[in-house]
């Protein structure tokens, strides 16, 4: 039987007093490709980034990796990796930002401009650029380069093919089809049919509950 990568019990999140996560409760197992679907404002951003550490909880619980992402925030980060919809304003150059990646999480600097090419960005042509005066397609690329680099147990992907272009997404799909070791992931999306192909569980959310989980 797969073991969780991540629980989510009776999960309740106000912003304003108001419940942005109504009651949530899910569990994801290693191998589970998650395609979690929803309105904007459905709670989906919010419940991903609870189970990251970024929010402190109104009541219930949550582990990932078998760690509270609170108290034990380090441990679930070393575990996971995150690609967010909008990339962050980073102003290191990409090779101060591949050192740091290198220091802080023990990744090779060499696998990580192995996946970047493997998605066609030049990475070594670009060293010295700041990661913010990237176009949006290469940032994206990158962060996907240095999240597969990392080998983590559990992806979470925000919209991930929102800035790459047709034959972009045909690489980076065909890189997480290649992932050769027990994980789990998590794409959150307005479009099912573009990453359907490497799901094989749906989940919607909406007014902040989870009101639909099956297998497809």
């Amino acid at each position: 039987m797969s073991r969780p990568v991540a629980e989510v019990n009776r999960v309740v999140k106000r912003f304003m007093g108001v419940k942005v996560l109504d009651d949530v409760s899910l569990t994801i197992k290693m191998g589970d490709k998650i395609a979690m679907l929803g309105p904007n404002g459905a709670g989906k951003t919010t419940l991903v980034r609870t189970m990251l550490g970024f929010y402190h909880i109104d009541a219930g619980e949550v582990r990932v990796v078998g760690h509270d992402p609170i108290e034990e925030r380090t441990k679930v980060l070393s575990e996971v990796s995150f690609i967010p919809q909008l990339p962050p304003p980073v102003k290191l150059s990409v090779s101060e930002l591949l050192t740091f990646i290198e220091r802080s999480t023990h990744t090779p600097r060499n696998r990580i401009i192995a996946q970047a090419e493997a998605m066609e960005l030049d990475v070594k042509g670009h060293m010295h650029k700041p990661f913010f005066k990237l176009s949006g397609g290469m940032k994206q690329k990158l962060l996907i380069a240095i999240a597969l680099a990392r080998r983590s147990r559990l992806f979470v992907f925000d919209e991930p093919t929102a800035n790459l272009d047709p034959k972009a997404r045909e690489h980076f799909y065909k890189l997480l089809s290649g992932v050769d070791y027990d994980h789990a992931t998590i794409f959150i999306t307005h479009r099912l049919e573009e990453i359907e192909a490497l799901a094989n569980r749906k989940i919607y959310m909406d007014l902040g509950k989870v009101v639909e989980d099956e297998s497809i």
